[in-house]
């Protein structure tokens, strides 16, 4: 029997026999409340849960976290089909076929297509994540310094570059100020004191997760206090148990978007939006009904969903063997674990192999549990889209004050959570994505350290950067990357290759 199908059979079991389902039972839930609540994101959600499971074993905080993470991306599915309001950012594709659904009579069905595709995505996801986080765990062996410094950087840049796709710049200035953010404190080599400012607070530097509970959790109290009321207005009177027929006959979307969710959730920082909008439009690029799309196409919320759910597990690839998350709540997740004393890389195979499979069975009973609460309660999971966010927004900021305070008891670090909301409040009205930002502060110190140890191999020498075979695809990634972020440079891009299929078509070529 393979050493990883033996690994996996030990968590499920592992699960099955201790008070861990029980954990999946109420975290998965928690999850789709989150989720499906607008403004409530999956981000916010596991930075708050962090903060609550610090005195836990880490398979159990680990497990809820999963288990959360798959929940809400799920749970956003619930107000984009009934409100058109993407609970999460991830169902913003959801919205543009679920809501015509609901809105053309068709409450159950859209409920029911939209759970057998989260559910689906995440087996898919799964899969992927068994299969490939041991081969590039086993590939990512062959970085050195030189090249962990450049990953942080490209992390950085291809973040920056799909999240803030109308304006590039935007996302690779989040990304430089997250970058700034983790430069502050004692430096890892020399515990040199760097923009400290003669503050004793500053010396230790921002921990990770006031800074993420008030980029991802003040922040978004202070969006949703600004945002109008929603209202509720459906109801779902059918069945939302799906036709077998009708989610098979759309099998070849379904592993089409599971495969792009997932490949799309392992580029770092990228999001399980990202995953849902290019499995959106891969679907439609190849479907035979693309009128429908946007108007209530079943294909379309299924791809959509699947799409979404896929990039969860996705993103966990990175965070376990790169420790490099691919998405802001996988940005928290790789923070939990480090937290916990789980320290993932590209020796995760080595020091700890049966983690991977571990996760895959904690991914597994959280995509049953989404089954069988997507399928059995959403009747009355709807009734919490009737309970305004605007009257949650006092509890999660005493959890937010709470969370900050309970990771080093210093009331300087509730300072930051205020300080770092404002800061990212004020950034989402100028419409700078936050996920860059977030990347920025959890690579800084790897970029920094590993920029530093490399220096210290060379003597100061630039030279073996840019000559080592995957540092140079790196630096040439990262280039072209920066470049096609200029419309001018696009623009002659797309000149030159213009007058290149002309001239091949005039030539009779």
């Amino acid at each position: 029997m393979p050493e990883g199908f033996q690994f996996l059979l030990q968590g499920i079991v592992s699960i099955l026999t201790s008070p861990a389902i029980i954990h999946v039972l109420w975290a998965t839930l928690l999850g789709i409340c989150v989720g499906m609540l607008p403004g409530l994101t999956a981000t916010l959600g596991l930075t708050l849960l962090t903060t609550l499971t610090l005195g836990m074993s880490s398979n159990d905080a680990i497990l809820i976290l999963i288990c959360m993470y798959v929940g809400a991306i799920y749970g956003g599915s619930r107000s984009a089909i009934l409100l058109n309001i993407p609970g999460t950012p991830a169902s913003a594709a959801t919205s543009l076929d679920g809501f015509p659904l609901a809105r053309s009579g068709n409450v159950a069905q859209a409920m029911g297509i939209a759970t057998a595709g989260s559910v689906l995505g995440t087996l898919i996801g799964m899969v992927c994540l068994a299969l490939f986080a041991p081969m590039l765990a086993e590939f990512a062996l062959d970085f050195g310094s030189f090249e962990f410094f450049w990953l942080a950087v490209f992390g950085i840049v291809i973040s920056g570059r799909l999240t803030a796709a109308d304006d590039p710049v935007k996302g690779w200035i989040a990304g430089f100020i997250g970058l700034s953010v983790a430069m502050v404190g004692e430096d890892p080599i020399h515990a040199y004191d760097r923009f400290s400012f003669g503050n004793p607070d500053l010396r230790g530097g921002f921990d990770l997760l006031p800074v993420l509970v008030g980029v991802f959790g003040f922040a978004e109290i202070l969006t949703v206090m600004k945002s109008p009321v929603y209202k509720v207005t459906k109801n779902v009177a059918d069945s939302v148990i799906p036709k077998v027929r009708e989610v098979l006959g759309y099998w070849k979307t379904i592993i089409r978007s599971g495969i792009t969710g997932t490949f799309t959730g392992i580029i770092p920082g990228v999001g399980e939006d990202m995953g849902a909008w290019a499995s959106y439009a891969m679907a439609k690029g190849f479907s035979k009904e693309r009128e429908k799309y946007g108007k209530g196409s079943v294909e379309g919320l299924m791809a959509a969903e699947t799409g979404n759910s896929a990039s969860v597990p996705g993103s966990i690839i990175p965070v376990l063997t790169l420790a490099i998350p691919g998405s802001a709540p996988a940005a928290v997740l790789l923070a939990a674990l480090f937290i916990h004393g789980v320290n993932p890389g590209p020796l995760i195979m080595t020091n700890n192999p049966g983690l991977v499979f571990e996760i895959v069975a904690m991914i597994l009973f959280a995509s049953l549990a989404i089954l069988v609460y997507g399928l059995l309660l959403t009747k009355p999971l709807v009734h919490i889209l009737r309970v305004p966010s605007q009257k949650l927004m006092p509890i999660i900021f005493v959890l937010c004050t709470v969370g900050a305070f309970a990771v080093a008891s210093r009331v300087f670090d509730i300072w930051v959570m205020l300080g770092f909301g404002v800061l990212g409040f004020i950034l989402r009205e100028m419409k700078y994505p936050m996920a860059p930002l977030v990347l920025g502060v959890v690579l800084g110190p790897i970029l920094d350290q590993n920029l530093r140890r490399s220096l210290n191999l060379t003597d100061g020498e630039l030279i073996p950067f840019f000559t080592r075979p995957i540092s140079l695809t790196l630096v040439i990634i990262i280039v072209l990357t920066l470049a096609l972020g200029f419309k001018p440079v696009t623009n002659a891009l797309r000149k030159g290759l213009n007058r290149v299929f002309s001239g091949s078509l005039g030539n009779g070529t």
